[in-house]
C-alpha cells in the first residue's frame, strides 16, 4: 500500500490540480493526504471530482490559509474518528487488517508549536491501535535536515520530545 503526504501550497489553479493529478496517476498511491489546499470542502469535493477515483474528506481553510484533504481509493475503508484545523484522524481498514492514521498539520507559527505537541500527545493516548502519523509539522527534527532558514536547538528538541513521548518514528 502506498501513501502519499503533500503539502500543496494551495490547489486554487489548475496548473495544481493538473500536476496533482499526473502525481496521482504516475505514482498510484491508495491514500493521499493534502495540507495547505487553501480551499473549503466544497471546493475540495470538485478537485476531488477532477482528481478521479477518490473518496475523501476535508476540512475547511481559514480564510485562504490551511485546508486538510484526506483521499482515499475504493479498495480500502476509511472511518473517519474525529478532525479540527490541524489533523483528520482515521481508522483505516484494508483487507483483514485494522490501523490507525493521523494526517497532521502543526502550527505554522513558532509561537504555537506548543500546541501542535499538546495535540500530538493527546491523539496518541486516544487508540492502542498500529498508528501511522504523517503530514506537515512545521519542524524539523534535526537541524541537517533545514534547506534554508534556522531551527532554535530547543524546538527541535522540543519536537523530538513530542515524537518520543507519542511512540512515533520518524521515516525518511
Amino acid at each position: 500500500m502506498s501513501i502519499i503526504s503533500l503539502n500543496c501550497r494551495g490547489l486554487g489553479k489548475n496548473s495544481a490540480i493538473n500536476g496533482l493529478r499526473d502525481l496521482l496517476r504516475r505514482e498510484a498511491p491508495v491514500v493521499v493526504f493534502l495540507c495547505e489546499t487553501k480551499l473549503h470542502s466544497c471546493e475540495m469535493d470538485k478537485v476531488k471530482d477532477k482528481l478521479g477515483g477518490y473518496r475523501g474528506v476535508a476540512v475547511d481553510s481559514a480564510g485562504r490559509s490551511g485546508g486538510l484533504a484526506l483521499l482515499w481509493r475504493k479498495e480500502i475503508r476509511c472511518e473517519l474518528r474525529s478532525m479540527a484545523q490541524h489533523y483528520m484522524d482515521f481508522t483505516i481498514h484494508f483487507g483483514d487488517h485494522q490501523w490507525r492514521l493521523t494526517s497532521f498539520y502543526g502550527w505554522p507559527e513558532v509561537s504555537n508549536h506548543h500546541l501542535s505537541w499538546q495535540l500530538l500527545r493527546l491523539l496518541a493516548r486516544q487508540s492502542t491501535d498500529p498508528w501511522v502519523c504523517l503530514g506537515d509539522f512545521n519542524e524539523v527534527l534535526y537541524s541537517t535536515e533545514m534547506i534554508g532558514g534556522k531551527r532554535s536547538q530547543r524546538q527541535m528538541t522540543e519536537f523530538r520530545e513530542a515524537v518520543d513521548d507519542c511512540g512515533l518514528r520518524d521515516m525518511p
